[in-house]
């Protein structure tokens, strides 16, 4: 028990010290809201460890599309314990300089709010995402649903 709560103190001590060396050298990529415009497809997977009645395997695939000024919407397909519920998301996003971000939607119709973190990646064709809610482990991948120019975009 002591050396589990001792390696996990030593994890917790080495991401603080990685956190702060990353956000030392953070310099200004060019990035803004406007970075994200447009249908990005996306598809997250992981779990719901609380709580207990929500515990379990979460999978979602759908489009998100971005208005280039701080909102989006989103249609979705989520599989939560298997169990299979079409939802529509409504939210707010921040895209920082150094391509970061963070965005939180309102996911209906079950009532619950999703706060993302984000790296905007491949030359702004996709990006990678965490959610931080608490009792959540998720991540996923969008990547822009059409090219740039594209008359669909």
């Amino acid at each position: 028990m002591k050396a589990t709560f001792a390696r996990f103190f030593a994890y917790a001590a080495a991401a603080t010290l990685a956190t702060n060396i990353v956000t030392a050298q953070t310099v200004n990529k060019g990035c803004a809201n406007a970075t994200l415009l447009g249908t990005f497809a996306y598809s997250v997977t992981g779990s719901i460890v609380a709580p207990p009645t929500l515990a379990g395997p979460f999978a979602s695939v759908g489009t998100q599309t971005f208005d280039g000024l701080g909102g989006f919407t989103a249609v979705a397909t989520v599989s939560q314990n298997g169990m299979i519920v079409p939802v529509t998301i409504k939210g707010t996003y921040t895209v920082n300089p150094d391509c970061t971000g963070t965005f939180a939607g309102l996911i209906s119709p079950v009532g619950i709010t999703s706060h993302i973190f984000f790296v905007i990646d491949d030359d702004e064709a996709g990006f990678q995402a965490l959610q931080t809610d608490s009792g959540v482990v998720v991540a996923g991948v969008a990547r822009r649903q059409f090219r740039v120019g594209d008359w669909r975009r």
